[in-house]
């Protein structure tokens, strides 16, 4: 057996988690180095990793013919796993313990218009737009809508609704390309609207909803907001799935049906 044989059978499939997190680890601090040095900063690290991590994945899915993108390759199985939901999900509740529940508190009322108007004008607008491309049922509406609002909203509320796999894939790109312009924007608009505090920052974390949108986001503007976005964009994650196939899309079947 020569050495990339054992390689690639006894260390990197063999523990492809920890190949994954090499991995993973590798391609932020590539994108950090992007980010700082070709861009100055002005396009955050993790958006630029985000972005790295789809084309991984498109070239994945071609070279394996597969469905998991990169993770059907043996040796990169891990980070199917990585990238899971368990994982994700731990990483968002992680992110709450930054906070200080005194500045929680004094958003008050604010910090919950916030929330349901960001959810129900995303999902008006997504719902518009998958309207203007012909589709007309409330179920198919619903899920692109609820997509708009976030990718995890997304499928979430296709699943209950029983959409197609075309629409739910419609709804998950939906959100990716919110959370990439968020991410991307936030630096250069913060100082516009006042997103130099905690209150801002929880109220902000409610309109937008995406967040990982919101954290890379908050990071390139100021790291110490971040729990804060990240707290509200949690809680519209939340609701989301709690309202989209529930009040929106019986709102939403009212118009269509």
């Amino acid at each position: 057996m020569d050495i990339l044989e054992f390689l690639q059978k006894d260390v990197l499939i063999k523990y492809n988690l920890v190949t994954a997190f090499a991995i993973i680890g590798f391609m932020i601090w590539a994108s950090y180095l992007v980010s700082k040095h070709l861009t100055r900063g002005r396009i955050h690290g993790s958006a630029i990793a985000i972005f790295a991590g789809l084309v991984l994945a498109y070239f994945g899915g071609k070279l394996t013919g597969g469905t998991k993108g990169i993770a059907d390759i043996p040796a990169f199985a891990g980070i199917g796993l990585m990238g899971g939901a368990m994982l994700r999900d731990l990483a968002i509740v992680a992110t709450a313990f930054g906070v200080r529940m005194e500045e929680f508190r004094e958003t008050g009322i604010g910090g919950i218009i916030s929330l349901f108007a960001g959810i129900f004008v995303s999902f008006f607008i997504g719902a518009c737009v998958a309207y203007a491309f012909g589709y007309r049922d409330a179920v198919s509406l619903t899920t692109i809508g609820a997509g708009a609002a976030t990718y995890i909203v997304g499928p979430v509320t296709g699943g209950a609704l029983g959409a197609s796999s075309d629409v739910m894939a419609l709804s998950v790109a939906a959100g990716l390309v919110k959370s990439i312009l968020v991410m991307i924007c936030t630096p250069f608009i913060a100082r516009y609207i006042g997103l130099d505090n905690p209150r801002s920052a929880l109220i902000f974390g409610g309109l937008m909803g995406t967040t990982s949108g919101v954290a890379g986001g908050l990071a390139a503007t100021d790291p110490k907001l971040v729990p804060y976005g990240a707290m509200t964009a949690t809680f519209y994650t939340g609701l989301g799935c709690l309202l989209g196939p529930s009040v929106i899309f019986l709102l939403i079947r009212l118009v269509v049906e």
